[in-house]
């Protein structure tokens, strides 16, 4: 049973019971190490209505194809896009799905050490035993090797190079040398259901760009933003709802209120001259934040659900930023662009404009 205080559980701890479902009624054939196949594997990520299998992802289904047959081979997979477009959260389902567990994760960024990558040591039995098992400590990548699971490195092209460059041999040889433990002990080799998931955004390209040998270890997807409204809509409804009720607040956002702001964000994300557009990213999870942030506003401010009012109120943080040019693109959007707008929530969000700072 889920702990009702964890702030957001792993995807196999929130759906464990979809997942023991699909694992009881698979029959399809399934690659050695998996939990489930790729047909009860795609089922889970993409949703099935009739079995009672929520959609967890919105996407292109075929995506989900390419990526679950790219980890049955030896490749791994590297998910690549825009900030805010679910990359980390299809990383998580399918390592939920493959493995029946998401937790090995390796965040990156800058401070990222290789022995965060692989292994470290618990240096007081290192200094008292010297080296040994015991005073091994997996990183996770060891860990996925030994034990067969799929591991999630986050955020890759942040690390700097020569952390990247320490998944080659791992990636080509299946193998983590550990030079300090004498025999057996001193080699790790990969189990069956081994493999890699990376994520990196576009906008980090420069940063620590990947060797072409790195590079040549992985099958690329691109995972793109929503391009349907609707569809929009009733993600950030759906997600929303849910932040609000496990947030406490009573009553569920306003659909009127939601339409303005996915509208805006889709407005402020790609519509009009490129002078126009923010230097942020407007993304979908960005939007479900400001609905979150909304909603929290008019619950615990005033006993109701949010207004565009409140709208405005949170979309300078999130859409400005500290960037003093995007809040002056931002302030022009709602004082040229929504009066041409029609209806009442419209109208109130131009009314609110004065609520921007500054």
């Amino acid at each position: 049973m889920t702990d009702p205080q964890l702030q957001r559980p792993p995807a196999e701890v929130r759906f464990a019971d979809e997942l023991a479902r699909l694992r009881e009624d698979d029959t399809a054939p399934r690659p050695p190490g998996w939990a489930l196949s790729l047909v009860a594997a795609r089922r889970f990520i993409v949703g099935d209505e009739r079995a009672g299998i929520s959609r967890k992802f919105v996407g292109d289904p075929s995506l989900i194809d390419r990526s679950l047959v790219t980890l049955a081979t030896s490749r791994g997979l590297m998910l690549v896009g825009e900030p805010g477009t679910a990359k980390s959260l299809l990383s998580e389902l399918i390592a939920a799905a493959v493995s029946g567990e998401s937790t090995l994760t390796v965040q990156g960024g800058a401070a990222t050490t290789e022995d965060q990558v692989k292994y470290s040591w618990n240096y007081a039995l290192l200094v008292s035993e010297g080296p040994s098992s015991r005073s091994l400590v997996p990183a996770p990548m060891l860990r996925g090797m030994a034990e067969g699971k799929v591991v999630r490195f986050e955020e890759i092209t942040r690390c700097p190079l020569e952390v990247q460059d320490s998944l080659l041999s791992l990636l080509s040889e299946r193998v983590v040398a550990i030079p300090e433990l004498p025999g057996p002990d001193g080699m790790v080799f990969a189990r069956d259901g081994f493999t890699v998931i990376a994520t990196a955004n576009t906008r980090d390209r420069g940063v620590n760009e990947m060797s072409a040998a790195l590079k040549r270890r992985f099958n690329f997807e691109t995972v793109f933003p929503i391009a349907d409204f609707r569809t929009e809509l009733e993600l950030v409804e759906q997600e929303s709802t849910r932040l609000l009720e496990r947030s406490g607040v009573g009553v569920p956002p306003r659909r009127d209120v939601l339409e303005v702001l996915v509208r805006t964000f889709r407005d402020l994300r790609g519509a009009g001259q490129p002078a126009d557009r923010l230097s942020t990213v407007m993304s979908t999870a960005e939007a479900v934040s400001v609905a979150h942030a909304v909603g929290l506003r008019g619950w615990y401010l005033r006993g109701e659900a949010g207004t565009p009012a409140d709208v405005v109120e949170c979309l300078a943080g999130t859409a400005a930023k500290d960037n003093a040019d995007d809040l002056a693109r931002l302030r022009r959007y709602l004082e040229q662009q929504v009066p041409r707008r029609t209806g009442e929530q419209w109208q109130a969000l131009h009314r609110a404009r004065h609520l921007l700072p500054g």
